[in-house]
């Protein structure tokens, strides 16, 4: 439900009323309801959109590179600290996250291979490997070596060593440096995907309806100064 529309529907229908029926209290109310709630959803309104001649208005566009630098600055001052990042190595969180069998098995191994393959056919077995069709020979070998080769891949980057000595790498002072300095740049990055219309689109859908409020108290608010202003006049 459009809380604004509603309102100032609710508004217009007291204000028609208060004319045709001759009453001046109502009326009163109606319109200044009707002013309240107005003046709020155009508030609303310019928060999100450029209003020719109203300076201000658009407000959340035109901030969009500092919403993404505050953005930027939030991750890494308040996420990415040096403490965070040593608490997260040295208490355990870091192993336990740490799961790179993903990476892993997405990586390709035909460099491995090939130079496995080259490494055979200038060996002293390259001369027999000639006899049985050369390195063409090894070609069928090149799915199972991909396979097993991920495998011990994985067992040793889930081994405690490895995240030992990955851990014990990482709490060296030049590669923490290193390390924030890379979450700083992906997370620069994500954001530069960002554009001032998505933005827009993001902030307006998380707060659209309880700025909608802000219409109907305008409307509230506006009747109830118009009933004292009628009644003043009374």
């Amino acid at each position: 439900m459009n809380k604004g529309l509603v309102t100032n529907g609710l508004a217009a229908a007291v204000t028609a009323a208060g004319f045709a029926g001759g009453q001046p209290l109502l009326t009163s109310v109606g319109l200044f309801s009707l002013s309240g709630a107005l003046t709020n959803e155009l508030a609303v309104h310019m928060l999100f959109e450029k209003v020719p001649g109203l300076y201000g208005s658009g407000v959340i566009p035109a901030k969009f590179e500092s919403f993404k630098k505050a953005i930027h600055e939030l991750m890494m001052q308040q996420f990415f600290t040096d403490e965070n990042i040593d608490r997260f190595l040295s208490d355990g969180a870091g192993h336990r996250a740490l799961d790179l069998s993903g990476v892993i098995a997405g990586v390709d191994l035909t460099p491995a291979f090939d130079a496995l393959v080259e490494t055979v056919a200038q060996s002293s077995f390259g001369g027999m490997l000639a006899m049985f069709g050369g390195v063409e020979a090894l070609a069928p070998m090149k799915a199972p070596f991909e396979e097993k080769m991920k495998a011990s891949l994985i067992d040793i980057a889930a081994s405690d060593n490895f995240h030992e000595q990955l851990k014990s790498a990482l709490e060296q002072p030049d590669m923490l440096s290193d390390f924030k300095n890379q979450i700083a740049q992906i997370v620069q990055n994500r954001l530069d995907e960002l554009t001032p219309e998505l933005v827009k689109r993001l902030v307006q859908d998380m707060i659209r309806e309880h700025l909608g409020w802000l219409v109907v108290w305008g409307g509230v608010f506006g009747g109830l100064i118009g009933l004292v202003a009628g009644l003043l006049q009374a």
